[in-house]
């Protein structure tokens, strides 16, 4: 890893950033009925938009690459970064085009949330678009691999500059075993890892996974937990228990919470109960930045 004077960026994220609408509700309804929604917010969202808010609120430089459109959303996105210290010049805004956009219907009760989203209507981010040259000052990338051309060449890129490449490999889209392939840490969901072995084994995604060359690979399990493999060797995180309000942005807090404790030089263990913990945190509140913790260097309780 570059000596950190060298550098502009802690972290160079490349991906999805969203604008959420957020409600809770009793229980998802039945079809053709009605449903009250209380608590209605809005926040900024997607897994590296969040991740990287996340560590700026933790006091590293974070640089935003991604896509919004020229519409009202797409402004709210960029304000609700800039207003956490996430700068945004590797945010392309597509002429004439929606920003993504999601409204979610949280269940306490149950733990659980549905998702309603819309991808960006613009033209995903070419690599010819990416930013080299903040790229190359960068400590950290991390990417959801949402704009999967423009993530290869950069993870390519990232390897012959001897910098680490995250993944937070939410969904098994064409193209993410070979981003695998470029990664340094690759840390996927349950359903991600369920889709790759085509059954409930998250050990054996770490194996398959780890086969394909990260130096770690993990699985997030929610509420049970998270699967880690390091150096051929399994191991299990377990979650912390909180009173869930709403998991969104847990995942994507979870990979912050790993990226930062990367840059901290902290060992693969405590990584993964540090970023267990923060995940833990989002859930107590509605909405994926609401309830991230403020420091993660003090002693956990």
């Amino acid at each position: 890893m570059k000596k950190p004077h060298d550098l502009s960026w802690d972290v160079f994220g490349l991906g999805q950033c969203s604008l959420d609408y957020l409600g809770v509700i009793d229980r998802f309804p039945q079809a053709d009925s009605k449903c009250e929604c209380r608590d209605l917010t809005i926040q900024g969202g997607g897994p590296v938009a969040t991740a990287l808010v996340a560590l700026s609120r933790w006091g590293k430089r974070c640089l935003m690459c991604g896509v919004v459109g020229d519409d009202p959303f797409g402004e709210v996105i960029l304000h609700s970064l800039h207003s956490d210290g996430v700068h945004t010049d590797g945010v392309l805004v597509r002429p004439q085009c929606a920003s993504q956009f999601a409204f979610i219907a949280a269940e306490p009760a149950t733990a659980r949330r549905t998702i309603f989203w819309r991808r960006p209507t613009g033209a995903p981010l070419h690599f010819n678009e990416v930013p080299w040259q903040e790229v190359h000052r960068s400590r950290v990338i991390l990417t959801d691999g949402f704009f999967m051309d423009a993530a290869l060449a950069v993870a390519r890129k990232a390897r012959a500059w001897n910098i680490p490449v995250v993944v937070d490999a939410g969904s098994l889209r064409d193209g993410m075993l070979d981003l695998a392939r470029w990664s340094d840490h690759f840390i996927a969901s349950e359903p991600f890892a369920k889709k790759l072995m085509g059954s409930e084994d998250p050990e054996g995604a770490c194996r398959k996974l780890a086969g394909l060359g990260p130096e770690v690979v993990g699985v997030t399990l929610g509420a049970r937990g998270s699967a880690y493999s390091f150096q051929g060797r399994l191991a299990f995180q377990e979650a912390y228990s909180v009173d869930v309000v709403d998991t969104t942005g847990c995942g994507d807090v979870f990979h912050g919470a790993y990226v930062y404790g990367l840059l901290k030089g902290w060992d693969v263990r405590k990584r993964f109960q540090r970023a267990s913990w923060a995940a833990a945190q989002v859930a107590r509140r509605l909405g994926g930045r609401a309830g991230i913790p403020s420091s993660l260097d003090e002693p956990m309780p």
